[in-house]
């Protein structure tokens, strides 16, 4: 499976589903090219906008109406070059605040991506009650992503299926790296045959412009906000737009954005190995610290030589567990990384490897933990790990979207020639072994994009403007896909921030921590923002205990 598949890949939620609908864009001019500068960014605040017309609904209908929850789509310019055109639609479900007589206002959620569904994060437990009685959570989709006019670049699963079935997520061979790129320029052709107008519009830019409209239109006198990972890149993009409208802004699990918007290539190498290997080695070390049986891979020796031994022997081809699963280089690569998003999700990863390391090199005399693993523990790493939520029912035969593309090729400027991923992969992975060719071929796309950076309306700063109030900036430092290092280069880019750390492995840190939610509510609820330089702990082990 795919790199580019699996970033489509219809998920189920573990929320339920939920309908929404959406304001069907049909053609409208193409916006007009190159970077935005401050003079050009369309001064939308004063602008008069209607209001959100809600409706009550359940977002889970499978179970008793809370009452608490309305929906609304929203109709934004399709094209803010031609604002009075056609129009899509913004799905927004709002679950109102708990206590009417003390709110606060609203507080907008992007969960990231690009093209992740913002929609059911109305429905957060992250934050503590009392954000939920003093303010409406309100989840949206950004334009184009699930049920806010999915951009879409095939028109039935069968059409998608044959091209990305011809790539490879992690390919090593010079006939896998071939077929991957060709099968590439078929994705991005269908994308400009099938995508309509809404392609020329995707870039953060106008998600902002959107996020903006919306604020007017539930009655807010500025923006709070909680964006994480690529909604960070919302977030400060909306500080520097709109920096007078800014009440409280949370970042959290940041992207550098100058370096993002201005170097796409140097942005994905520095992911590659200041975040994902930096947070696997992390993850060896403090497995072996923890020792067995806290960590099952910790049995049997070193971590890491252990752990590089696997991935170099699936470098020579893919291994066949006892129950008939296949792991390959591109499975494994991608479950690893999924499982350091979550330190929930490290124990399990421990005994997968540990099960698969028995597989490749197999042991006699083994201790109690090792033979407490099973062998079908490795199995989960035979499956590619889907890399976006898509809660949205199809109602189309193409069940998928193609919004993260379409956000990352028109914000990341990238180079013409496809061939040029190719031979960064095999530089990156001197300094990234397990995930450096892994990254470099993420982006393929963006060289045939059908409306790339270098030909789109983008804001790409500066980054600096003071806004009214602080902003929140919170990093971890084991963070894999957005590495503590952005988080610094964050707080130092904005006019007026403040950075808290949590020292964790995972993505993200709101919700995880006891001690950063206090702090969150104190700067969401009261104004206060956080006392700079706190280092904080997670509130959970990552390798507990075994219970008696």
């Amino acid at each position: 499976m795919s790199r580019i598949s699996t970033l489509a890949v219809v998920l189920t939620s573990t929320l339920a589903l939920v309908s929404g609908g959406a304001v069907t864009a049909s053609a409208a001019p193409t916006a007009p090219a190159g970077e935005t500068s401050p003079a050009t960014v369309p001064a939308t605040a004063a602008e008069q906008v209607d209001p959100v017309d809600w409706t009550p609904c359940n977002p889970d209908p499978s179970k008793p109406d809370p009452k608490i929850y309305d929906c609304a789509v929203y109709p934004v310019p399709l094209d803010y070059a031609n604002p009075s055109g056609q129009k899509i639609g913004i799905a927004m479900l709002r679950r109102r605040a708990g206590d009417p007589a003390k709110r606060i206002g609203s507080l907008f959620l992007n969960p990231g991506g690009p093209g992740g569904s913002g929609y059911l994060w109305a429905t957060t437990t992250r934050f503590e009650p009392k954000v939920q009685e003093r303010f409406d959570l309100i989840g949206f989709d950004p334009r184009g992503v699930a049920r806010s006019n999915p951009l879409r670049c095939f028109k039935t699963n069968e059409e998608a299926d044959a091209v990305f079935g011809r790539m490879t997520g992690v390919p090593v061979t010079p006939t896998e790296v071939r077929d991957t790129l060709a099968a590439t320029k078929d994705y991005t052709d269908s994308c400009a045959r099938n995508a309509g107008p809404l392609v020329r519009h995707m870039s953060t830019l106008n998600v902002v412009r959107d996020l903006d409209r919306m604020r007017q239109a539930v009655g807010d006198a500025q923006l709070t906000f909680a964006g994480f990972s690529y909604g960070t890149l919302i977030g400060s993009t909306y500080a520097n737009m709109y920096p007078d409208k800014v009440r409280a802004v949370i970042i959290d699990g940041n992207v550098d954005p100058h370096l993002r918007l201005h170097n796409g290539l140097e942005y994905d190498r520095q992911r590659a190995s200041g975040g994902f290997e930096l947070a696997l080695d992390e993850f060896l070390k403090r497995c072996a610290a923890a020792g067995a049986p806290r960590c099952a891979f910790a049995e049997g020796g070193d971590t890491r030589a252990r752990f590089d031994a696997i991935r170099d022997r699936l470098r020579t081809g893919p291994v066949t567990l006892p129950s008939g699963e296949t792991v390959t280089l591109s499975s494994f690569t991608s479950q690893v990384a999924s499982a350091l998003y979550a330190q929930s999700r490290l124990a399990p990863l421990a005994r997968s490897l540990q099960a698969l390391d028995q597989v490749v090199n197999p042991r006699q005399g083994l201790g109690a933990v090792a033979q407490d693993v099973s062998a079908d523990e490795a199995d989960r790493l035979a499956k590619v790990a889907p890399a976006a939520l898509r809660e949205a029912p199809a109602d189309t035969p193409y069940t998928a979207d193609d919004s993260y593309y379409g956000v990352n090729c028109q914000d990341k400027p990238y180079p013409s020639n496809p061939k040029v991923f190719a031979s960064l992969a095999r530089a990156w992975e001197l300094e990234a072994p397990t995930f450096g060719r892994y990254q470099a071929f993420d982006a393929p796309a963006c060289a045939t994009w059908p409306s790339p950076a270098r030909s789109s309306e983008r804001y790409a700063g500066p980054w600096n403007k003071r806004t009214a109030n602080p902003v929140m900036v919170i990093g971890n430092t084991f963070d894999p896909a957005t590495q503590y290092r952005f988080a610094q280069n964050m707080q130092r880019e904005l006019g007026n921030s403040v950075l808290v750390t949590v020292d964790v492995i995972e993505h993200c840190a709101v919700g995880r921590s006891k001690a950063l939610n206090a702090l969150v509510t104190s700067y969401l609820v009261d104004g206060v923002a956080p006392e700079p330089g706190q280092v904080l702990k997670p509130d959970l082990d990552p390798f507990p205990l075994p219970k008696a």
